[in-house]
């Protein structure tokens, strides 16, 4: 139990030194500083380029940068110039002292540092060491040193992107760091399972994932059945969806949600109860499951229609009584109102350094019992390099 009576986090006892870049590596060691892990994050002169990432986009004087800190908070940043001997060396004791290397540095970059930091010279030299390694496209392959980023190996090369719209359209813009955040739980994962082999043979080793890989397994269900049968159903536009039931609507207000009857003839006239309309109960064309996939188009229409008639409040209310599932469609803003949200963890609050405002973030998606997270504070570069290099010297 830690003093705070907050209890010990999963991973307390366990070293991370992280050698991570932009968001992927860095968020895998984040939440195991998270859970309770000590992270060290090793740092060029010139910092984490995540850090500076609202200048790379045109955006200037920002207080805080969230897209860094949700994946840094915690740590203890440590800044090592590795194109120096003292820096090479310093690098080597740290690795000596951890449990777990993270990294997320392409391999070629790695090996023109010069410091044998690719997994088979590092796990020679400590062989209890879990080495993470997280690319855009694998350790192997002619395009193991391709720069993948999340936009590039998760959602385009993947095959994502283009599920997400008809074939003859182009993917809308994505939302930054969503592949990146599931490589990294990936990641994690991995890391989790190779500790818990340690434990049982007292030996490390390499456990590696990519940005594309994670993607493709995020689809598998199409691949799989692509592998299967050669062939897939097109995304469609939504007045087009051949499951009306599992789609999405708006009320007559302007507020959205979607359907969520998988179980079509089952869940079809709890729908019709709820709605109380005489000409959807009684169309032909709406009968029983093998009849509204025929005439799914003629679906969407006639349920736009019934629900156009009514404001949202009554729509849910309807379904609640009636027990029809469904899900609001929030925006991000709606989100961060949610009761639900709110009451599940799903926020944090942050610890303010001296002169800062105190502010919420979002928290992990793990709880464990035992275990209340509180967040550290989000390093400033070089920060815990005085303190981290006198520790190595004893």
């Amino acid at each position: 139990m830690n003093d705070d009576g907050r209890g010990a986090g999963p991973l307390d006892g366990y070293r991370v030194v992280e050698l991570g870049v932009w968001v992927a590596g860095p968020a895998a060691a984040g939440l195991a500083a998270d859970w309770g892990a000590e992270v060290i994050k090793v740092e060029p002169p010139a910092g984490d380029p995540q850090r500076r990432v609202f200048g790379a986009l045109g955006i200037a004087d920002q207080q805080g940068v969230p897209p860094f800190e949700i994946d840094n908070r915690g740590k203890r940043s440590v800044v090592l110039d590795l194109q120096t001997d003292e820096g090479k060396a310093n690098m080597d004791r740290l690795l000596a002292t951890a449990d777990v290397f993270v990294t997320n540095v392409r391999p070629d970059a790695l090996e023109r540092l010069g410091l044998g930091l690719g997994h088979d010279a590092v796990l020679e030299r400590f062989p209890r060491l879990v080495y993470a390694s997280l690319t855009g496209y694998g350790l192997d392959g002619p395009e193991r040193n391709r720069a993948g980023y999340d936009i590039g190996a998760f959602w385009a090369r993947s095959g994502v992107a283009h599920t997400l719209v008809p074939p003859d359209q182009l993917p809308p813009a994505l939302r930054s760091g969503m592949g990146d955040h599931t490589t990294g739980i990936t990641l994690l994962s991995g890391i989790l399972a190779k500790l818990l082999q340690r434990e049982r043979t007292g030996v490390g080793g390499l456990v590696a994932t990519s940005l594309m890989r994670t993607g493709m397994y995020t689809i598998g269900w199409d691949i799989g059945i692509a592998l299967r049968f050669g062939k897939r159903e097109s995304t469609r536009p939504r007045e087009r969806s051949r499951g009306p039931l599992v789609n999405c609507y708006r009320a007559r207000d302007g507020r959205s949600f979607w359907l969520l009857l998988l179980e079509a003839d089952r869940h079809w006239p709890k729908l019709l109860a709820a709605l109380d309309d005489a000409d959807l109960s009684t169309d032909e064309r709406f009968t029983d499951a093998k009849v509204r996939l025929a005439n799914s188009e003629a679906l969407v229409a006639a349920l736009d229609e019934a629900f156009a008639r009514h404001d949202f409040d009554d729509l849910v209310a309807r379904f609640d009584t009636h027990d029809v599932w469904w899900a609001p469609i929030n925006s991000i803003f709606d989100v961060i109102d949610d009761p639900q949200a709110q009451a599940n963890g799903a926020f944090v609050e942050m610890a303010p350094r001296e002169g800062e405002a105190p502010y919420r973030a979002v928290n992990g998606p793990v709880d464990f019992g035992g275990y209340t997270f509180r967040a550290g504070r989000v390093p400033h570069l070089g920060e815990h390099t005085d303190e981290v290099l006198a520790e190595l010297n004893g």
